[in-house]
């Protein structure tokens, strides 16, 4: 039974995996924890983790780390707290790993330096500096003791029905080694000896690993400095007086204390100050933000000027930092749909070369009728085409693509968003809280039957009970004026025109002015309002039958006073919208606005397509239908009317400001309010699908030409080996190049 059939049955857990050493093995594992039931697992070589989830009435913990181990590799759970303590037990198998590179490079200088020798025409196979017996006691240590992981590593991959990188490390050096010492405890001495070729192999290999997990450590540097800045202790206050405690023990409702420089330890809401916070760490925002009493702060961010006395509402795996370290988890974790293609190359790469390797050696041995130079070539072939580089190219551009856009502010789901992101199309955009600032302001009261203030003093008693940003509109206003509101007996709210209800005994309603055909209206005022980007709605006094059991306003209701509410565009929008453009993406405007409020604010921005009128349940059939005709379409929006549409995008955006639902839907969330946002995203998208397309073309053709010149005696092993530790190293550095993209620098095209 798979995991999605079972829905909240399932669990999820990340594992840590050591002993991977190409794709083969990442490979390997999946496919053993996949046929386990009720589990679903992807194995990450570049992040050395598997994310699985499971059901663990089929299939517990203990079973996935069994099946790891009978793999041959050692996994066990990673804590999310323990981010410290990861780092520092990975430092010590690299110095470990260090120390017997140290250890073969000693061994192997001395087999190895007499091969410049060997480049005088003059020099015969029997003009060796090192004694034969002497190079066999120093390539045994190399091949037996150093090399011992690749005899390891082949003899789990062979015992689990598979091939990877070791067996092609332990085939091609083992065949070298052995010959060599055949030859040598024989005293054959016509044949030569190729203990500097194994020996420079394993030697190399190692090397080659060193520098990849170096740079591969690199590629998380983003995601660990925001760690990083989190402190470890936090002031807080209990019965007047200020203590230090660890700030893993704040609990919810805690008051601390943040002086100027320091930074948050955790989410909170500010009680008592005024001061600015530089949020750069999280949104990617230079500019510092205000704060003052009512307003959210973060972990990790840095209090810049005043004193804040703040109060704790999100601690331990609750901030948004941890939710941010989370997601980039996950999205490191995850495979974009090009990865599919080298993994399932990988599968069959090695024992494909094992067949070549062997045609090879046949080939040259019938032909040239010298063994010896058919087993280097053979040898050649086999260590050429380790399928590392093919197994990185992919995941080392997602992981340091994922971390760049965290700190920029900018957070992925998964691989497969990340990578859609590049190639929409069509973009459609909400109108509230996307284009303008999601902060309505009432700017008209106009009297018809009631005056102005009476007709706000009913208007805002009727929003009370409303979240609606034209409600908060109406109730600011009335508040400014100092009104008395009176009590609110029932209410009522209709999704797509406005509200109903009864205050202090009269039925009022007030909604969209299109909603209702009132002869007391003034239509051609309703007009230019509209005209001028304004949302109008229409207070009305309704006949003594409507109730709670039937809200809809009635034809006959007398008309009080329009509202005019209008939602300012924000200053970028119309920038963006032409940097959008200029990237080659159609910008849809949706909104349930009237048409010439909508035609208004569309106009404003620079958006020529527009959709109005349009009810909350419509967006994501109104997204539906731009998808048709195989068109990528992208979705922004923050509300929790734009949650439906998000998921119906082949990519959702949500703004970071909105509702849990829309950032829960979406495939990217932009910790900032700005549409800019939207085009660093899609730059970021870009550029990683650039770096996986030429690491993808590097380790193809690395493999397509460096296979067939060692099977026509082009390459020698030592040649081979180098040429392998290379292209791994190379498509890592390649991938760090994305370090250097940076939000600022986010262009068209």
């Amino acid at each position: 039974m798979a995991p999605g059939e079972l829905g909240d049955a399932t669990q999820t857990v990340e594992l840590l995996i050591e002993g991977m050493t190409c794709a083969a093995c990442s490979a390997r594992i999946e496919k053993q924890l996949n046929r386990l039931p009720g589990v679903e697992a992807v194995v990450n070589l570049a992040t050395e983790r598997a994310n699985i989830r499971y059901v663990p009435q089929l299939a517990g913990l203990e079973l996935l780390l069994a099946t790891i181990s009978r793999a041959g590799f050692v996994a066990r759970p990673r804590v999310t707290t323990a981010v410290a303590e990861e780092q520092a037990r990975k430092a010590e198998i690299r110095r470990a790993d260090l120390r017997q590179l140290y250890f073969a490079i000693g061994l192997t200088l001395p087999l190895v330096a007499p091969m410049l020798h060997m480049l005088d025409p003059s020099t015969s196979i029997h003009d060796e500096l090192l004694p034969r017996w002497l190079q066999l006691v120093l390539a045994t240590p190399v091949q037996f003791w150093i090399g011992w992981r690749f005899y390891r590593g082949a003899a789990n991959a062979l015992r689990s029905g598979a091939a990877n990188m070791d067996v092609l490390v332990a085939l091609g050096t083992s065949m070298a080694y052995l010959f060599s010492a055949v030859v040598t405890l024989a005293s054959l001495a016509h044949l030569h000896v190729y203990f500097e070729a194994s020996a420079a192999v394993i030697t190399l290999v190692l090397l080659g690993k060193q520098l990849e997990a170096r740079a591969r450590a690199r590629t998380s540097e983003a995601i660990e400095q925001l760690v990083r800045l989190q402190p470890r202790t936090a002031r807080v206050e209990r019965n007047g007086e200020l203590f230090e405690i660890d700030a893993a023990l704040l609990i919810p409702g805690d008051i601390f204390i943040v002086r100027p420089g320091e930074s948050l330890p955790v989410d909170g809401e500010v009680v008592d100050g005024v001061s600015t916070v530089n949020e750069a760490m999280l949104t990617g925002e230079s500019m510092p933000v205000a704060k003052h009493a009512g307003e959210r702060v973060f972990a990790a961010t840095i209090n810049a000027q005043g004193m804040l006395r703040c109060r704790a509402t999100g601690v331990g795996e609750q901030t948004l930092l941890a939710g941010i370290i989370r997601l980039v988890g996950q999205a490191q974790a995850s495979k974009a749909a090009v990865q599919q293609l080298a993994d399932r190359i990988s599968a069959v790469f090695v024992p494909i070369i094992c067949v070549i390797a062997l045609l090879t050696l046949l080939a040259w041995w019938s032909i040239s009728g010298v063994f010896s130079t058919a087993l280097v070539n053979a040898v050649a072939v086999l260590v050429i085409a380790c399928p590392c580089a093919l197994g990185l190219a992919t995941p080392t551009a997602i992981v340091v693509a994922t971390g760049q856009g965290a700190a920029a502010g900018i957070l992925v789901r998964n691989a497969d968003a990340l990578e859609r992101a590049g190639q929409i199309s069509i973009l459609a955009v909400d109108k509230t809280g996307t284009l303008t600032q999601g902060e309505p302001t009432l700017t008209d009261v106009v009297a018809l039957a009631a005056t102005a203030d009476e007709a706000l003093r009913l208007a805002a008693s009727l929003e009370q009970a409303s979240e609606h940003p034209l409600a908060r509109a109406i109730l600011r206003q009335a508040q400014a004026q100092g009104l008395s509101l009176p009590a609110l007996d029932w209410f009522h709210a209709i999704p797509g025109w406005g509200v109903t209800g009864c205050v202090a005994g009269r039925r009022l309603s007030l909604g969209a002015a299109t909603a209702v055909d009132r002869a007391a209206c003034p239509a051609e005022l309703i007009e230019t309002l509209q005209h001028e980007g304004k949302t109008v709605v229409v207070l009305c006094a309704e006949a003594e039958s409507l109730t709670p059991e039937q809200p809809r306003p009635r034809q006959a209701g007398q008309a009080l006073a329009l509202l005019a509410i209008a939602d300012p565009l924000r200053k970028s929008s119309r920038s963006a919208v032409e940097r959008l453009q200029a990237m080659g993406i159609r910008i849809v405007m949706l909104t349930g606005d009237h048409l010439a409020t909508a035609a208004a604010i569309a106009r404003q921005a620079g958006i020529d397509d527009y959709r109005a009128g349009i009810l909350p349940g419509e967006k994501a059939a109104a997204v539906r239908t731009l998808k048709e005709g195989q068109t990528m379409v992208g979705m922004v929006g923050d509300g929790l009317n734009d949650a439906p549409a998000l998921a119906a995008a082949d990519v959702g955006f949500a703004i970071g400001a909105g509702s849990d639902a829309a950032i829960e839907a979406a495939d990217l969330t932009l910790l900032r309010n700005d549409l800019t946002a939207i085009i660093e995203a899609i730059s970021l998208s870009r550029a990683t699908s650039r770096k996986i397309r030429q690491n993808l073309f590097c380790a193809f053709v690395y493999n397509v030409l460096g296979v067939p010149l060692a099977a026509f005696g082009y390459l020698n092993p030592v040649l081979a080996g180098a040429a392998m530790a290379l292209s791994s190293v190379s498509v890592v550095a390649n991938s760090l190049l994305l370090r250097r993209w940076h939000r600022s620098r986010a262009q068209p095209g």
